[in-house]
């Protein structure tokens, strides 16, 4: 059964969370780093790139020393404070017709070393060991990882009831994400949210696969140097945010291929053996079913359905469109073996661009590009319980939470 607990987070006064928080670092291209970082004292940029106060790059371990460094600043100077006593926190997100909502706690890493809490991604053992090092130095996980779970009613009843009180928090980015964020100290709310999570046998990590392991790394490296090591220090847990199956979108990647090494005519007949194609010429078309494929071409769209009768289907793994599409063309015909190091092949989230196929590819960067129906999450789930792994890049999933809203600190 899953442990799931409150914690006592640090996190930003009221009148400065719009300023402090951020989207997650990589999603910043430098020229706007920069201008936040040179006009906003306030942003969380400043903690995750701390040379900046020196004008300097710093990497590796000095870098990962500065950030700690920031980080007690920004504590010092109370932009942060810290909650004085254990509590759950209920986040929305909201744009347009889109709403999220979740649970920010802390979860075991012994549930993920036993499976309890499930994955359905492979990790890199140096990024592992890199960001582990990272939370051991800075001391703290300010961005959780998304976990997803069975809807619960009591926990549906509960947002329910906390919607209708003022928010901690209420801000809106300047990407028009609307945040809110509830504090939910009650004790009897509390015990319900643990007892609730107590009698669900297994919780699915949706995002943040690198992040749950590297906690697990982390707790390794801690628990070797701790010769009195209890299984209650701070790092055997890692701070999650966790929403409902039915509060999970998931969207697809497209997948852009650079050069055929082939002639258009050839590659289309090599396509025949396994999918019915339809030309639809300048018809915009996405995947409305599994083993449907959209694909865009030399300046025409095409529908490749998936010749069920020459593909065998022998685990969940093989139910995934993007394995199909790695089985029937990606390795067979492109000789694209590697997905992940791969020069080739490309990977852009669909996001809200239907038409991104014939947008990228006319700009004469791709030669072919290939639109996926998304995974579901009873695909996510099945692929999870048989203890295999997705090809890279096969869920775009939402919702992705603000940086620095909520920090767990590692030790006391």
């Amino acid at each position: 059964m899953a442990k799931v607990k409150p914690f006592r987070a640090v996190r930003p006064t009221r009148d400065k969370v719009a300023l402090v928080t951020t989207r997650s670092y990589e999603l910043y291209d430098m020229k706007e780093r920069r201008s936040i970082l040179k006009y906003n004292p306030f942003s969380f940029l400043h903690i995750l790139e701390p040379g900046f106060k020196f004008n300097k790059v710093v990497k590796g371990l000095e870098r990962f020393r500065l950030v700690n460094n920031r980080f007690l600043e920004f504590k010092e100077n109370q932009i942060f404070q810290k909650e004085e006593k254990p509590v759950y926190y209920l986040h929305e997100k909201s744009f347009g017709e889109h709403v999220y909502w979740g649970i920010i706690a802390v979860c075991s890493v012994e549930d993920y070393e036993n499976a309890v809490i499930k994955k359905h991604e492979n990790t890199l053992a140096e990024r592992e060991k890199l960001f582990g090092h990272y939370l051991e130095v800075a001391g703290f996980n300010a961005e959780p990882v998304l976990i997803t779970y069975p809807n619960q009613i009591e926990i549906d009843h509960l947002y329910n009831r906390y919607k209708l009180e003022r928010a901690e928090y209420e801000f809106t980015t300047n990407k028009k994400r609307k945040h809110q964020l509830w504090i939910i100290d009650n004790p009897a709310d509390i015990a319900l949210i643990e007892k609730t999570f107590d009698s669900i046998p297994q919780l699915y990590i949706a995002d943040g696969h690198h992040r749950s392991a590297s906690s697990h790394y982390l707790k390794n490296l801690l628990k070797s140097k701790n010769k009195g090591h209890t299984g209650n220090e701070f790092y055997n847990y890692f701070m999650t945010y966790l929403i409902p199956e039915s509060n999970l979108q998931i969207t697809s990647f497209d997948r852009f291929i650079k050069k055929l090494n082939m002639s258009k005519e050839d590659f289309l007949v090599q396509l025949d053996a396994y999918f019915r194609i339809e030309n639809l010429g300048n018809e915009l078309y996405r995947p409305s079913k599994k083993h449907h494929f959209s694909m865009y071409l030399d300046g025409d769209y095409f529908k490749l359905y998936l010749r069920s009768e020459k593909y065998n289907i022998e685990n969940a793994l093989d139910e995934l469109d993007a394995q199909v599409l790695y089985k029937t063309i990606l390795k067979p015909i492109l000789k694209i073996d590697d997905l992940s190091a791969d020069k080739n092949i490309v990977y852009i989230p669909e996001k809200e661009n239907l038409n991104q196929l014939k947008t990228i590819v006319d700009e004469k960067k791709y030669a072919v590009g290939f639109g996926l129906f998304p995974v579901t999450t009873e695909q996510l789930k099945a692929v999870a319980d048989a203890k295999l792994t997705m090809p890279p890049k096969s869920t775009y999933i939402q919702p992705k939470l603000r940086s620095g809203l909520t920090i767990y600190e590692l030790t006391e």
